[in-house]
């Protein structure tokens, strides 16, 4: 039986071929299949000469060692994004932990609302905070957190089948939740207690990227679960 050519016969008999042009993919595939073709030509390293934007002309190695350092700062870069990240991270959990010790310690729900919207503004930075309660609950109490418009149609328009709303509002919805225009995001979290819907939560940021669909809600979830229970507890819900 005759033995069928190996990949590089056929990629050196296409470069000994006047019929076939030598392409970049046959030169790729031949250096591929050959790689002790640069030890058996080892000047070729230092004396190939290739076009630099920056530098003119550089050798292979050179070429070589810069690409190594571009992959190196890509790689550093990447590295401080993530120790930041994590910093961050470990911020809010510290200021969400002392905060969840502060709400358990409120003992009416003035207090309760006064503590979330100082956590919010004032810890967070944030530009603003509001609970709205779903009509039936007792809203006896006067707080400036509170709003008094009729929401329902934001919370069934955002938060129908979702926990949270992450992004911009319309101006229509920013007033009657805020009773006024905001020009940043906003997030909206669904309350929910013993499987009866609460209300929702809105905290907005002047900064329009602040609250992106992509956050994380893992803080979230247990802010919220721990907040519809205190709610339940100090307005009788």
């Amino acid at each position: 039986m005759k033995e069928e050519p190996s990949k590089m016969n056929d990629v050196q008999q296409a470069i000994n071929s006047d019929d076939i042009p030598l392409t970049d993919e046959l030169v790729v595939s031949y250096l591929q299949d050959n790689p002790e073709f640069f030890n058996r030509n080892n000047a070729l390293m230092t004396g190939l000469r290739l076009n630099d934007e920056q530098r003119g002309t550089v050798s292979l190695v050179e070429r070589q060692q810069q690409q190594l350092r571009q992959k190196v700062y890509v790689l550093e870069d990447e590295i401080t994004q993530l120790m930041s990240v994590a910093n961050h991270n470990e911020q809010l959990f510290v200021l969400y932990s002392d905060l969840y010790l502060r709400l358990l310690d409120c003992q009416s729900a003035e207090e309760l609302l006064d503590c979330l919207h100082q956590a919010t503004t004032e810890l967070l930075s944030l530009s603003s905070f509001k609970l709205w309660l779903v009509p039936g609950n007792n809203t006896e109490v006067a707080h400036h957190s509170l709003s008094t418009n009729d929401c329902a149609g934001v919370m069934q328009n955002r938060l129908t089948n979702d926990e949270y709303y992450f992004g911009r509002l319309q101006e229509s919805e920013q007033n009657l939740i805020f009773a006024k225009p905001c020009s940043g995001s906003v997030v909206l979290i669904k309350l929910v207690h013993n499987e009866k819907t609460v209300g929702f939560l809105a905290i907005g940021s002047e900064d329009a990227h602040h609250f992106d669909p992509r956050m994380d809600t893992l803080l979230l979830n247990q802010f919220k679960r721990l907040v519809a229970k205190l709610l339940h507890q100090q307005l009788s819900i």
